[in-house]
C-alpha cells in the first residue's frame, strides 16, 4: 500500500472573467506511471490505470493509494478503466493482437480475472464504457474496413464481438485515440443504449452514435481538423443532446486551431467553438450545468457556456478528466492524480 500525504498544486490564475477559478490539488501517488485511465466513483473512491500495468485505488479521497495491479500485467499498457464502486472495476489494456485485454475485479483489486484477450492481429482496442452495471462496450480500430465493437451483458465477466452490419464504413486511415478513456462514452441515465465514439487519422474527424446498445451506428463529420495524429480525442455528453468534442494533434500539442466543438442534437451536427482552448486537449468532462473542463499535456481549461468558449486555469499536464457527484478528478504523466478545488 502506498500511503502518502496530499500536496497542493498552485493554480496559474485565481480568477477567470471575474469569477473564482478552480485549481487542481495534486495527490502523491508514489509512482511514475502515466495514468490515462481514470474512474472516479465519488469524492472518496477513485481508480486510475496506466503504463507498466499499474492500477491504483483510493477509498479515502486521495489521501492514500493502494497498488492493485493485475498479476502478470507489468508489460501491458492500461488506457481505460471503468469502476462501479470501491470493489468492482473493469480495466482495458491496449495494443495489437493479444496486447488488447480486459480485466475485471469484484474485490477492490485484490484479485483480477482476465475476461477478454484479443486474438485478431488486425484489432486494436482503444476505449471501454458501460451503459449500466451490466451492459458495456469496447471499441477497436477498424478491422476489414469497419470499427469493431465488443459487448458485455454481465458487467464485464464475458465479452462478445458484435456484428458489423450496422456499422458504417471507416475512412482510409481512420482510427480512434486511446488517450484518455473517453474516445467511447455513454451514460445510463440518458436512456438504454446511448453511446458515442470519436475518430481521427483519416480525411475527416467523425463522431459515431448508437441508441440501441451498439447494434447500429450513425456517423457524422465533426468540425475538428483530422490528420495522421489529429482528430477528436475526447467526447462528453451532459444529456442526450448536448455534447462537447475536444482534440487536436498530439504531435503539436501547443497549437490546435479549431480543436473544440459542441452539439445540441445528440451528435447529428457539430458547431466549432468560437473560443477553443487553442492547444491539444485529450480529455473533457461536464462539471455541472453548462460548465465543462478540458485537459491536456499543456494545461487545463474551463468553459462556463456549454463548451463555446474556454479559458485556461492551470498549466500542469493531465491526460484524463472525469467528474462525478462529489467532485472532479484528473490524471496524467509521472503518476499525477488530482482533485478539483475551488477558492473559498
Amino acid at each position: 500500500m502506498v500511503v502518502l500525504a496530499l500536496v497542493t498544486l498552485a493554480a496559474t490564475s485565481g480568477f477567470t472573467s471575474g469569477r473564482p477559478a478552480p485549481s487542481w490539488r495534486l495527490s502523491e501517488t508514489g509512482v511514475t506511471a502515466r495514468f490515462r485511465g481514470l474512474a472516479p466513483v465519488s469524492g472518496r473512491v477513485a481508480w486510475v490505470a496506466g503504463s507498466a500495468g499499474t492500477v491504483l485505488r483510493t477509498v479515502d479521497g486521495a489521501r492514500s493509494w493502494q497498488r492493485v495491479d493485475p498479476p502478470g500485467a507489468a508489460e501491458l499498457q492500461f488506457r481505460d478503466i471503468e469502476a462501479f464502486d470501491a470493489e468492482h472495476a473493469v480495466a482495458l489494456t491496449i495494443g495489437e493482437g493479444e496486447q488488447s485485454r480486459l480485466y475485471a475485479t469484484a474485490d477492490g483489486g485484490r484479485t483480477w480475472r482476465e475476461t477478454f484477450r484479443n486474438d485478431d492481429p488486425a484489432a486494436f482496442y482503444d476505449c471501454v464504457t458501460f451503459l449500466d452495471r451490466r451492459h458495456g462496450l469496447a471499441l477497436s480500430d477498424p478491422v476489414g474496413g469497419k470499427f469493431r465493437i465488443l459487448a458485455t451483458a454481465d458487467g464485464g465477466r464475458s465479452w462478445r464481438v458484435q456484428p458489423t452490419a450496422g456499422m458504417p464504413d471507416a475512412l482510409p486511415g481512420e482510427f480512434a485515440f486511446a488517450a484518455s478513456g473517453t474516445c467511447l462514452v455513454s451514460a445510463d441515465h440518458f436512456g438504454a443504449g446511448r453511446a458515442w465514439f470519436a475518430t481521427g487519422g483519416g480525411e475527416r474527424a467523425r463522431v459515431f452514435a448508437t441508441v440501441d446498445g451498439g447494434l447500429s451506428w450513425r456517423v457524422t463529420d465533426s468540425t475538428l481538423p483530422s490528420g495522421p495524429s489529429a482528430g477528436v480525442y475526447s467526447l462528453a455528453f451532459r444529456d442526450p443532446w448536448h455534447g462537447i468534442a475536444v482534440g487536436g494533434d498530439y504531435a503539436t500539442p501547443e497549437t490546435a486551431p479549431d480543436a473544440a466543438a459542441t452539439t445540441r442534437d445528440g451528435g447529428r451536427t457539430w458547431q466549432p467553438a468560437p473560443a477553443e482552448p487553442g492547444e491539444y486537449r485529450s480529455g473533457a468532462a461536464w462539471l455541472r450545468g453548462r460548465t465543462a473542463l478540458a485537459v491536456g499535456p499543456s494545461g487545463s481549461d474551463i468553459s462556463r457556456d456549454g463548451g463555446r468558449t474556454w479559458t485556461e486555469f492551470d498549466a500542469g499536464s493531465f491526460d484524463a478528466v472525469r467528474c462525478v457527484p462529489g467532485g472532479c478528478w484528473a490524471s496524467g504523466e509521472q503518476g499525477r492524480v488530482a482533485r478539483l478545488a475551488w477558492p473559498h
